[in-house]
């Protein structure tokens, strides 16, 4: 299975925001860095079969707009393993439910996905692998999602993953 691993986007400030920490949207900026993280998804050729976000909204958000670059044949769903405060062993236990051909994109927070990016790749829930806002990351996992089993294919800032979407772009209309 390969699971790619996505920060939401730039979300509106907290001390800018006078509701629930849990309903803070994305800022424009944040939508268009995530349009181009997509787009460099679809660069790369990625086909996801499965797409679960956190319930926040800017998690939310960020799925939805990947969704319908990329996958819009794909269901979304909420994933409260994908929630901040959750762990990276209740995000891998999650996983265990798909079969081995699948390729789930979860978009969540920081610090959880770097450490669950750590968690599978070395064995250990650390913050090794920081992730950018609107990056992301993809780990094969050759069997189960056991800890330090997994393989790091890419780790990309967004910034990174536009320019593959651009280069693409370009190539095409060469």
């Amino acid at each position: 299975m390969d699971c790619v691993l996505m920060r939401h986007g730039i979300a509106v400030e907290i001390e800018e925001w006078a509701a629930s920490d849990d309903t803070r949207p994305l800022t424009d900026q944040g939508r268009k860095k995530v349009r181009q993280t997509a787009q460099g998804f679809a660069a790369m050729g990625l086909t996801i079969t499965h797409l679960f976000a956190s319930p926040l909204a800017r998690a939310r958000e960020t799925a939805e707009i990947v969704n319908a670059i990329l996958c819009p044949s794909v269901a979304m769903a909420l994933c409260n393993a994908l929630k901040p405060g959750s762990s990276p062993q209740s995000l891998a236990t999650f996983l265990l439910a798909f079969p081995d051909n699948a390729v789930i994109l979860c978009v969540g927070h920081e610090p959880l996905l770097g450490a669950t990016g750590s968690y599978l790749l070395n064995g250990q829930a650390s913050p090794n692998y920081p992730m950018k806002k609107a990056g992301a990351g993809l780990i094969h996992l050759p069997g189960p999602a056991r800890a330090g089993e997994g393989l790091l294919h890419w780790w990309c800032t967004p910034t990174q993953l536009h320019a593959l979407g651009r280069a693409m772009k370009s190539k095409d209309h060469d």
